[in-house]
């Protein structure tokens, strides 16, 4: 993975060039990246995930993309739906989650390949956008609650376990943010405003966090306590 950044008037763009090189054919790397419009012009766009980004799934070639907004919620978006404040180009939340999933996809963890983050500057705030790879025939958790076996279950509690021993704190620990491929393997993704920590309780907080959404989506009373047992078991590692 070799990461680079470009420059194009007031847009600042964080890219993987192994991955925009294999698409095809391999885009020029610029604003119309992370334009949908641009997109739906060529053909190119295959669906759209459910949520408040409207993240956009891309035929890039050999692979698809995730073209992913960033969109605010709660009582500040009534402010600003997508903008952030400027304080410098490495903290705005794009760079920092792309840098984040290249450090966690080179350890080898279950994070799917970042390709490109892109940030406009507008005076004191900034809007921004990420690709990532689409991880082939995954859905989320969240859509297999109701038939999800035990091992299943067992398994996102030791993926969850691998996150927390490589000290990430993810913020949004949630059903829709935990995937299953169509080989059973467990992919984590929305990493935005994740970050790496000591161990400490905030682990436990995440865990608390998939437990308020495995109820929100209608899990069975034990799911939660499989994903922990699989959480707590030596495998984990």
């Amino acid at each position: 993975m070799q990461l680079a950044t470009c420059r194009t008037g007031k847009t600042f763009i964080l890219y993987d060039a192994d991955s925009v090189c294999d698409a095809e054919p391999a885009p020029q790397i610029g604003p119309p990246l992370f334009d949908p419009a641009h997109w739906h012009r060529c053909g190119k766009v295959l669906g759209e995930a459910p949520g408040r980004g409207s993240s956009l799934f891309l035929d890039a070639g050999r692979e698809q993309w995730v073209l992913r907004p960033y969109r605010r919620g709660g009582l500040i978006a009534r402010l600003s739906e997508s903008r952030y404040l400027w304080t410098g180009l490495e903290r705005t939340r794009a760079f920092r989650e792309l840098r984040l999933t290249a450090h966690l996809h080179r350890e080898g963890l279950p994070v799917p390949r970042p390709v490109a983050a892109s940030v406009t500057r507008c005076g004191p705030t900034y809007t921004a956008a990420l690709i990532t790879v689409r991880i082939p025939e995954a859905g989320a958790l969240a859509e297999r609650l109701a038939e999800a076996e035990p091992a299943l279950l067992e398994r996102v509690g030791a993926t969850i376990r691998r996150f927390h021993q490589a000290g990430l704190d993810h913020v949004d620990l949630n059903a829709r943010n935990l995937l299953i491929d169509a080989d059973g393997c467990v992919w984590l993704i929305d990493l935005d405003r994740c970050r790496l920590r000591a161990p400490g309780a905030w682990q436990e907080a995440n865990l608390a966090r998939l437990a308020r959404s495995l109820v929100k989506f209608g899990a069975p009373t034990a799911a939660m306590e499989t994903i922990r047992r699989g959480y707590a078991s030596d495998d984990a590692g």
